[in-house]
């Protein structure tokens, strides 16, 4: 089995889908003058991931786009965080409750046992899925929860397009001051994936601003922090990778409109690359080889590092965007395991 890349020109690529008949067959490059590259390439499913791992990206996915509505998104998206997240309490045992927290409604998830000395710690969480939807507050909490025995808090904040860039990182620093009533701040730790990464930065640098204390350690798991530029890796592969719709990356601009809304791209908060990262607390960086914000999450490694943060970056073999939402690949629960001793490792220092 290979899986075929086939990258178009940035000025325009084709909508019908690509099958055996009209995939390329051959390895090709060309680089026109203004430096685009126009490139197809013969990729083999590697050997150097799980077999698990393997047959998830063997899967056939149209590279044709698809219509669809937000309100469809959300619905298909709270079914399969709702199936999801089942599978991850089968495998992690925690309870689940509901709640509001600092005006803001909030996922409780408690492990079984609360580790020795634990009570005093709390993980916050900031989910994935675009800004506009849920596709984390049960896949990303559960196993954590578990691991580290210790309660995490989802943040349920508001989405867009109906609330815009900065209602999210509002949202969030309310729970997080409401905590810090409760939990001294080298015992809180903040984390997301995707969305949940981005914001999870994004709250960092609002606190700092606000003059309040940071959290003891920070996750960035698959993010960025610069809505004015893509990255490199957003014009190469789509959300599962090489597989599926990929659209003509926007170079420059702002990227992600309905969550910008009027906020300049270059606002240190929404993309905190612009922003003043010293003092950052411990932060822990997760990306992998064929995720399309895999340049997004080392640039943004990169200035933390600038800044003399403690950052530590892990980067997975060949796996696409947010593989670690998935239960049954190996991979995912080592990335679970390595986030949750970051957290053991660094809360209450």
């Amino acid at each position: 089995m290979i899986v075929v890349l086939s990258a178009a020109a940035l000025a325009g690529t084709s909508l019908a889908q690509t099958t055996s008949a009209n995939a390329p067959q051959s390895n090709a490059s060309f680089i026109d003058a203004q430096g685009t590259a126009h490139v197809s390439r013969i990729v083999p499913v590697p050997k150097t991931i799980s077999p698990e791992a393997q047959k998830s990206l063997a899967q056939p996915v149209s590279d044709g786009p698809t219509a669809e509505s937000l309100a469809d998104r959300r619905a298909k998206t709270d079914t399969w965080q709702a199936k999801a997240g089942e599978a991850y309490r089968q495998a992690y045992p925690a309870t689940i409750a509901s709640g509001v927290i600092g005006g803001v409604p909030v996922r409780i998830i408690t492990p079984p046992v609360t580790g020795n000395g634990k009570n005093s710690r709390v993980l916050i969480n900031v989910h994935g899925g675009g800004f506009n939807s849920d596709s984390g507050s049960l896949t990303e909490t559960i196993p954590i929860a578990n691991l580290t025995q210790t309660k995490v808090i989802a943040v349920l904040y508001r989405l867009a397009p109906e609330h815009p860039f900065p209602a999210s990182v509002e949202d969030t620093v309310a729970v997080y001051k409401e905590l810090l009533k409760t939990y001294k701040p080298q015992n809180i730790a903040l984390y997301g994936t995707s969305a949940g990464a981005i914001l999870t930065a994004e709250t960092a640098v609002k606190l700092k601003q606000l003059g309040l204390p940071l959290p003891g350690a920070l996750g960035i798991f698959s993010g960025l922090g610069d809505f004015s530029l893509a990255g490199d890796s957003q014009s190469m592969y789509a959300l599962r990778g090489l597989s599926g719709y990929l659209s003509p990356p926007v170079l420059e601009g702002a990227h992600d409109p309905e969550y910008v809304g009027t906020t300049n791209p270059k606002d240190p908060v929404l993309s905190p690359l612009y922003a003043d990262l010293k003092g950052m607390p411990p932060t822990l960086f997760i990306t992998s080889g064929r995720d399309l914000l895999l340049s997004g999450t080392t640039i943004l490694h990169r200035a933390f590092l600038r800044a003399g943060a403690d950052a530590q970056l892990v980067v997975f073999e060949a796996l696409p965007h947010a593989f670690w939402n998935d239960v049954d690949l190996p991979e995912s629960h080592e990335a679970d395991e390595i986030m949750a001793h970051f957290f053991d490792t660094h809360l209450g220092k």
